[in-house]
């Protein structure tokens, strides 16, 4: 058995960076829960040795170098944590070194090319997630449901990728791949420029539509996953689609405004969640 204040610590990242995926996976059972959290905070250690150097304890490589060492890995919480994730349930290490895979792209990929490069990156850095999270929520997951879980990982990150494009600009990144711009007739000069027009406007939609279908197929299968489990991942899937809903209201303007879910709405989606989760009750008490 682990140290609580050992999970606490990941517990306490996870509520600090995403307090939308905290409320939604804080409802699974233990050790479910606890895995998640220690998931959850191993890949924002990873995210920040690129994205915050400044402020993380490791780099990149040195979080890779511990993680092939993990018996013998210390001097930080996440290492016993992640001992105890890999005794505790049957998790593979492949999904955490395409995580790393994904965040090294990030120093070497500033600006891309092609939806295929972008998908790639978003298999990479977030459908791993889901490759991760899947033994943890899902008991006996079937090939389709790994699928699902990998596209729900991505609809995720490209979310990400509207809501960041000012950040990620500043940063002197471009996510967005430049056939789309191209497709779209935007130059490079707009987005130099942080130019919010209508034709910047319909190439976002155009990813947003990206997104939508990654999250329908992301959600299929939904119901061959535990109840508790289920119910966490459309939580946040609902959350996370919700960003797209407040882009839109803020009239595409990601360069400047960072798009965020009121209260109000993230209620709302937990109301929702709620219902569906009534509604099953009542069903399988019928059937």
């Amino acid at each position: 058995m682990i140290d609580s204040n050992l999970i606490s610590a990941c517990e306490e990242l996870m509520k600090k960076h995403s307090l939308s995926f905290y409320a939604a996976f804080r409802f699974l059972p233990s050790p479910r829960k606890e895995a998640v959290f220690v998931i959850y905070a191993f890949c924002r250690m990873i995210d920040d040795s690129v994205d915050e150097p400044e402020s993380s304890p490791y780099t990149l490589n040195q979080l890779e170098e511990s993680f092939e060492n993990l018996e013998l890995a210390s001097g930080h919480f996440i290492w016993p944590c992640l001992r105890w994730l890999f005794s505790s349930f049957s998790i593979s290490k492949e999904p955490f070194y395409k995580q790393i895979s994904g965040q090294k792209m990030d120093t070497t990929l500033t600006n891309y090319e092609t939806m295929e490069e972008l998908e790639l990156y978003c298999e990479r850095v977030a459908g791993s997630v889901g490759e991760m999270l899947l033994p943890i929520l899902h008991e006996q997951p079937s090939s389709e449901v790994e699928l699902a879980g990998v596209y729900l990982g991505k609809a995720m990150q490209i979310v990400n990728v509207i809501r960041d494009v000012g950040e990620d600009q500043q940063r002197g990144r471009r996510y967005i791949p430049r056939e789309w711009m191209v497709q779209y007739h935007y130059t490079q000069t707009e987005f130099d420029m942080s130019i919010v027009n209508f034709r910047f406007k319909r190439m976002i939609t155009g990813l947003m539509n990206v997104a939508e279908d990654w999250f329908s197929k992301g959600l299929e299968n939904i119901d061959t996953y535990p109840e508790t489990s289920a119910f966490a991942i459309k939580l946040s899937a609902g959350y996370y689609a919700a960003i797209m809903d407040a882009v839109r209201q803020n009239e595409y303007q990601v360069y400047t405004k960072r798009a965020i879910v009121s209260d109000k709405k993230k209620k709302l989606i937990l109301l929702a969640a709620l219902q569906g989760s009534i509604q099953h009750e009542v069903q399988s008490i019928e059937a």
